[in-house]
């Protein structure tokens, strides 16, 4: 493809070279340049990608874009100046693998929680309406039944565009993607338009070094979907909705249990042998009685929000209601059949926040104990630990402390953080470090009517220790621990 085609989406100034110069890929990482690759420097966070030109220049890089004048002395060369290096990634990007996004139905989800649920929930609704989609997000990149895992939840812009352009050679019509924050902010969904931008609730999250100054920004961030997309669909129930929509430019659709396009009513909680659901009547854009298959008023939010999204793209009523009924989502508020009197539940939660949802939510099935296995994940803050063990302590019945990605930390330091919140409380704990033998543990102890947590690892399959990936699964840790409550 000529560099011209490439730019042809953005403002530019060429330094030297000409912009017939054929480019055989586009690298945004110099290790991994080759020849006839065009180049871009991104100042980033940790590092300057323009330090490493003459690196790539050495391995026969056809053209670079960077963001400031360099001192290049091969006329051969072409060089690019642009304002920003992210966003121009991202637009060449779209153009290199020729606007792959464009070919496919496409539904952006923002929040902070309930962006995987629900974007398998319109995932699964797509598909059982005889049609192939496409999801990106925190379980990775998901095609056909097939998962490639991503570093982030949104890839970078030029890795973001070769999965969609997957999509569109899998055959897939439709394609349903998690938009962090991190990610319009980083640009890496820079100059993309949506059919449907979702919105599903804020609160405080990612605020720190290296990620948003406050919180102000943090929802700013959100904001800009909005104004990247045809439809907004959004959460009438959280009190943020509207700063989120304020400089909207597309249509916006609502949900929640008062005054919105899609309503709630006569919501209630289900316990059936162990399997946890959840039952309400919608009212509006669908109408009916909709069971949505995981525990959790949190769910209900993202079952309206999936059913509106569903009704939108014209999908029959009862292939929503049924996707709806036997959505399963990995790792979050997963149900694990157990064939016993007691509920097992694998999630993802990993702070407190998120924790106190899930153990709130499970109180309100009347459980005769809550058995909650978590730890803490190492090289982050001590604050979440004391956070987890305090929510953990006053919420659940029993804690049962272990580790989960200890990563270049002690498993009992760790421990001992999460120990400071615990002893804050009431609640009565037991440390296991082995992460197997905790779940063993827990439920070779269960009762009757009990409900067990396993609370941090939720998709994840693997540990970290001392640095190193080992393969680690909640559902592998619980069918073993049913075979040895068998023998």
């Amino acid at each position: 493809m000529k560099l011209k085609t490439l730019l042809e989406k953005q403002e530019y100034e060429l330094l030297q070279g000409s912009l017939e110069t054929e480019i055989s890929d586009i690298v945004y990482d110099s290790r991994k340049a080759e020849e006839g690759m065009l180049f871009v420097a991104i100042t980033g966070i940790v590092t300057d990608g323009h330090k490493y030109i003459s690196d790539v220049i050495n391995k026969g890089a056809a053209a670079v874009v960077v963001e400031r004048e360099v001192q290049i002395t091969d006329p051969d060369v072409a060089v690019v100046k642009v304002k920003n290096g992210r966003s121009a990634l991202s637009l060449m990007s779209q153009a290199y693998f020729h606007y792959p996004a464009e070919k496919m139905v496409s539904i952006g989800i923002t929040g902070t929680k309930g962006k995987s649920t629900t974007a398998h929930m319109i995932r699964d609704i797509i598909e059982k309406s005889g049609r192939r989609c496409g999801v990106v997000g925190t379980v990775g990149v998901e095609i056909n039944g097939t998962v490639v895992p991503t570093e982030h939840t949104t890839p970078e812009s030029y890795d973001l565009q070769r999965h969609f352009a997957d999509m569109v050679d899998a055959g897939c019509e439709y394609m349903v993607m998690e938009v962090s924050s991190q990610g319009i902010k980083m640009d890496r969904v820079y100059g993309m338009a949506f059919d449907y931008g979702v919105f599903t609730n804020l609160s405080p999250d990612h605020i720190g070094p290296g990620e948003h100054e406050n919180f102000e920004e943090y929802r700013n961030c959100k904001s800009r979907l909005f104004q990247m997309c045809r439809v907004g669909i959004v959460n009438a129930d959280d009190p943020n909705w509207q700063e989120i929509v304020k400089d909207a430019t597309c249509e916006i659709r609502t949900f929640g249990t008062g005054e919105a396009d899609m309503r709630a009513e006569a919501i209630e909680h289900i316990n059936d042998v162990g399997n946890l659901s959840m039952k309400f009547r919608a009212r509006g854009i669908l109408d009916g009685d909709v069971i949505i298959g995981l525990p959790g008023l949190f769910n209900v939010y993202n079952g309206m929000c999936a059913a509106c999204v569903g009704a939108l793209l014209e999908m029959p009523q009862e292939v929503i209601l049924h996707a709806l009924e036997h959505v399963e989502v990995r790792g979050r508020v997963e149900n694990v059949p157990t064939g016993r009197n007691f509920s097992v539940l694998i999630d993802f939660a990993h702070n407190g926040v998120s924790t106190e949802s899930v153990l709130r939510t499970l109180r309100e099935y009347n459980p005769s104990r809550i058995v909650a296995v978590f730890g803490c994940g190492g090289n982050r803050s001590k604050l979440r630990r004391y956070e987890m063990g305090e929510t953990v302590g006053n919420l659940a019945d029993l804690a049962v402390v272990t580790s989960d990605n200890p990563r270049t930390e002690d498993v009992m330091d760790i421990v001992e953080d999460i120990k400071v919140g615990l002893k804050k409380t009431k609640g009565e704990y037991i440390v296991i470090p082995d992460r197997m033998e905790a779940v063993d543990y827990a439920i070779s102890h269960a009762a009757d009517g009990d409900l067990i947590v396993l609370l941090g690892k939720g998709h994840e399959e693997y540990q970290e220790i001392q640095g190193v990936k080992h393969h680690y699964s909640e559902r592998e840790a619980v069918s073993r621990a049913l075979e040895n409550l068998k023998k």
